[in-house]
This record gives structure tokens, C-alpha cells and sequence, in this order.
């Protein structure tokens, strides 16, 4: 498979704290990476590199074989959707506005197609279309949330980008947004980075799961590896945490409810 993101020998310190500490992983086109880890991990942190938000201290990160050190930022960030936890639409603009700001600018001259986009995702995300017209202000957090996945969308990036985008809403709604997600992956093929906290999360979406400690890369495997496989004690104490919550012994967690493509 075609390598989509790279991170060679990437090092990220602030002063004489250490971020990450000679970070290397390579994510395959099409792959769908949970990332999970301890606070301060550095999660966030690589997922800002790959846009260009934050850069490296040492090493290079690639994007289809080219580093982001050589591509136009501004263009780099254009082409990667990159979504949030909480409300961080422009609270002035419709959502109309909101999801086909990005097109706009790609593509200022075409507004049959940017308005033919905002209602695909719209759709696919969810939000009845008499909700164009509304602010968001005039929506509820999940509405808002979903309105941020469909501009994240919108300009049909190749890869997206999310960090921890389900935090701020309540269970119910997370689990039908957690859904709807993975069936925008499996509908588009899309490269996913997803920053979470919860490991019950990270389980059920990802076709891979990277979990972090300290700067560094304690496994990266599909979900039914980190549960039967553990290759460290963090990685171990992570899967008995699953383990507790899904109240059954070793020997069956796969029947677990958690439906991530790695996980069979």
C-alpha cells in the first residue's frame, strides 16, 4: 500500500522539555489511526506537525513522499480537513457558510458545485438541510459538531485530521457521531488521524491504533493486537482498562462491542 504520512526521526522539545523523542511512523493510504495515550504524550503535538501548525525540532515529516517543509502551508492546510473537539465554527456565517468556507477559497468561480458539496455532506453527516440558514449559535452542541465534520470535509481532502472531535457532547450523541464517522470512512476512503482519550473509542474506530507515552510510541497495531498482544505494560494496563469495562475474561473480549476494521 502507498505510504499517505511519514514521520522520520521527528524530535519536538519547548526549552528542556522533550514532546517527542525520535518519533517514527509511517501510515499506509486509507488506514484509520486512533491515537491514544497519557496526557502530555505529545498526540496532539504530532497531529499539529502533519498541518503544519507546530513544527519539528529535528527530523522531517513526509506527505506522499514529499516533505511539508517543501509544500506552500497555507495550501498544505487547504488540502488536510482538521477537525476539533467543541464549537469552533465562525460564529457569524451560516452553516452554509461555515461548510463551503474551504471550497470557496479552492475554488471561488464554481458555487453550483460548493453548494452541490455542502448539502452531500450535509447529508452524510446528518443535519436536515432547512439548517443551512442557521447560526451556530441556533444549534445544539452535536449539530455544531457535526457541522464542523462536514466543512472538515467539504473541500474532499484525502486526509483528515481530529482531535478528540466527540469530547464535548454527551454519550448518546457521540455514539451515533462515532458511527456516522465510520461510515464516512468506509464510504470515501479517506486517511483518518484521530486523537481520543477514551480507549473503548479507539478500539471501536480505528483500523489501527497508535498509543503513546512520554514522547514515544509504545504500539501500533490493529485494535484485536493491542487486546490479545500487549507490547508494553502501558499498552497492557490500557487493555485491561477495556477489559474491566467490557466485564468478560481474556479469552473472549473479541466479543467486545467495538467494531474498529482491525478488530474481527
Amino acid at each position: 500500500m502507498q505510504t499517505m504520512i511519514e514521520f522520520r526521526h521527528v524530535r519536538k522539545t519547548y526549552g528542556d522539555k522533550v514532546i517527542l523523542k525520535d518519533f517514527n511512523l509511517s501510515v499506509e493510504k486509507g488506514e484509520f489511526v486512533t491515537i491514544i495515550g497519557s496526557s502530555g504524550c505529545g498526540k496532539t503535538t504530532a497531529l499539529k506537525m502533519i498541518n503544519g501548525l507546530l513544527k519539528p525540532s529535528d527530523g522531517d515529516i513526509l506527505i506522499e513522499g514529499e516533505s511539508i517543509r517543501q509544500k506552500d502551508q497555507t495550501q498544505l492546510r487547504r488540502n488536510i480537513g482538521y477537525a476539533i473537539q467543541g464549537s469552533v465554527l465562525f460564529p457569524h456565517m451560516t452553516v452554509e457558510q461555515n461548510i463551503a468556507y474551504v471550497p470557496n477559497l479552492l475554488n471561488k468561480r464554481d458555487k453550483k458545485k460548493t453548494k452541490e458539496a455542502v448539502s452531500k455532506w450535509m447529508r452524510i453527516v446528518g443535519l436536515e438541510e432547512e439548517m443551512r440558514g442557521r447560526y451556530p449559535a441556533e444549534l445544539s452542541g452535536g449539530q455544531q459538531q457535526r457541522v464542523g465534520i462536514a466543512r472538515a470535509l467539504a473541500a474532499s481532502p484525502e486526509l483528515l485530521l481530529m482531535d478528540e472531535p466527540f469530547g464535548a457532547v454527551d454519550e448518546i450523541t457521540r455514539g451515533q457521531l462515532q458511527s456516522e464517522l465510520r461510515q464516512i470512512y468506509e464510504k470515501t476512503g479517506i486517511t483518518v488521524l484521530f486523537v481520543t482519550h477514551d480507549i473503548s473509542e479507539a478500539l471501536k474506530l480505528g483500523t489501527k491504533v497508535l498509543v503513546m507515552d512520554q514522547g514515544e510510541i509504545q504500539q501500533y497495531a490493529p485494535p484485536k493486537d493491542l487486546l490479545h498482544r500487549p507490547a508494553t505494560p502501558f499498552v497492557k494496563k490500557l487493555a485491561e482498562k477495556e477489559r474491566r469495562m467490557c466485564r468478560l475474561p481474556e479469552e473472549r473480549l473479541g466479543e467486545c462491542e467495538f467494531s474498529g476494521a482491525g478488530a474481527e
